[in-house]
């Protein structure tokens, strides 16, 4: 099968621009992540992207460098990582350069969720992030741009390079036995953009009703989200979310 070329991701890119939500997300976790967003800091998330990716980065810009691990997590993330991956950093939320953005930043928190029959039906959320991103909380808000753009891109990724679709049919199942495990219900958002719900141990999902996505952490209300910013010492944002 034919590998994902740097030409590949520059054409990714170029389609698969659009904002997760209208909002701002990033300005309502910093106040409690040190003034970061949670998905713009590597003691957070530590992005992964595929050698060919880190290539065309480099003929674009130098906001990105090798990732150099901190501790015995981030070791071990490295040490794991398929030979055709490497793990990156940048220079931070400030020096953001939407335009070079990598996959992973443009489509975090979701992942492309694979079903028991390997169909990419949807998009799920990497749940270990839900106590702090904000997005999590609130998956009504995300665009439709967003899910179509999101869609084609994983789809163009699939269809070069099977192993990182193997990847997330993995990462799906793995999801469904923690979520069967903890008897918690599965969140979904379809292709089309509809809010879904997989029951513990059931393989199709069904239309999800509001109050079966809960909220989670300091976002379980706004009374909660300004407790922990002063808890934090952070400032809540004075004028709300701002549109993107």
């Amino acid at each position: 099968m034919a590998q994902l070329t740097p030409q590949d991701f520059a054409d990714i890119y170029v389609g698969f621009d659009a904002p997760v939500s209208r909002f701002d997300c990033g300005r309502k976790c910093a106040p409690l992540n040190g003034g970061q967003p949670v998905c713009c800091t590597t003691g957070d998330a530590v992005p992964v992207v595929d050698k060919a990716e880190f290539r065309l980065l480099r003929t674009r810009t130098d906001l990105w460098r090798r990732f150099k691990p901190y501790d015995s997590a981030t070791r071990k993330i490295v040490n794991e990582l398929a030979t055709s991956c490497c793990a990156i950093e940048c220079k931070g939320a400030r020096f953001c350069e939407r335009d070079n953005r990598t996959i992973a930043c443009r489509s975090f928190p979701f992942f492309p969720y694979i079903d028991r029959d390997r169909q990419f039906i949807g998009l799920s959320v990497y749940w270990t992030f839900e106590d702090r991103c904000w997005m999590m909380s609130q998956m009504e808000l995300v665009d439709r741009a967003f899910i179509d753009q999101f869609a084609a891109a994983f789809r163009r990724i699939f269809a070069k390079d099977k192993a990182e679709f193997d990847t997330f049919v993995e990462f799906s199942a793995s999801m469904r036995r923690v979520f069967t495990r903890k008897k918690r219900k599965l969140p979904l958002l379809s292709l089309r953009g509809e809010l879904m719900i997989i029951d513990p141990g059931k393989p199709v999902p069904r239309r999800g009703r509001p109050n079966e996505f809960p909220k989670w952490g300091p976002f379980v209300s706004e009374s909660a989200y300004r407790r922990a910013v002063k808890e934090a010492e952070g400032t809540v944002p004075s004028e709300g979310l701002a549109p993107v």
